[in-house]
């Protein structure tokens, strides 16, 4: 660690402890979503356990990305041996009705409990995969494994999202955007904070940076006073596409 400037401390990843990483990675890249992973063992157990290494990474192939690191004493989680065994997880988005069933499901419980049965989230079945879903979840979106790498003490998982289950309160009234004033998944911040994602602002393009292949501007674009002077910036809604 060295100050490369007054007001800012440089941090040597290549240098730095695992935990020292971790506790920067993870205190700065925020907020981070949670995905509630369920999965199924080949004797047919249910497991649910949050993660907040999760996010979406492709629409074209629809591809959701889970980074599931080993136990301390270096041994496999139950999720990613069901995920390896099966070729088969779910992800149940959390909001704050279901926020303390999913801090329960994190808990290091032996590899015979059932996370559904302590929490009280009720298990239905999937439609593509025979992974239970949390009924609770106001999202939840069925996956198959596109690939797994493998690092020495963790996995990242590439997932194929196969189907999706929306809370119909959860959708406009044309079933084709998000109403967020229903929908507010909760995410991950620093340590044990969360943050809920009911306060929303919506941002667009300058209206002199719409378009194709726009050409180098002619001096600094002022965002501020374009966006300003746009209709169609100051009416936008804070809509995203599902």
């Amino acid at each position: 660690m060295k100050e490369s400037h007054a007001d800012i401390i440089d941090f040597d990843f290549e240098a730095l402890l695992p935990a020292d990483r971790y506790r920067l990675l993870t205190n700065f890249v925020v907020p981070r979503p949670i995905a509630l992973v369920s999965t199924r063992s080949t004797e047919g157990q249910n497991n649910a356990a949050p993660m907040s290494f999760f996010n979406v990474f492709s629409h074209d192939p629809p591809i959701i990305i889970l980074g599931i690191q080993s136990r301390p004493d270096g041994c496999e989680k139950d999720t990613m041996t069901n995920i390896r065994r099966t070729g088969e997880f779910a992800v149940n988005m959390v909001d704050r009705a279901i926020a303390n069933e999913m801090i329960i499901c994190g808990a290091n419980f032996n590899s015979g409990v059932d996370e559904f049965a302590v929490s009280g989230l009720t298990s239905v079945f999937g439609s593509k995969v025979n992974v239970p879903l949390a009924l609770e979840s106001p999202c939840t979106m069925e996956c198959r494994v596109e690939r797994i790498i493998d690092y020495p003490r963790r996995a990242i998982i590439l997932g194929e999202v196969l189907s999706m289950h929306v809370r119909r309160s959860c959708l406009d009234k044309n079933v084709h955007y998000v109403n967020p004033e229903e929908y507010q998944p909760i995410a991950r911040m620093h340590a044990d904070n969360y943050i809920l994602s009911g306060e929303q602002f919506s941002l667009r393009k300058p209206v002199a940076l719409e378009g194709d292949d726009i050409p180098n501007p002619a001096g600094r674009v002022d965002s501020a006073k374009d966006l300003t002077n746009s209709n169609s910036a100051t009416q936008s809604t804070s809509k995203a596409c599902i």
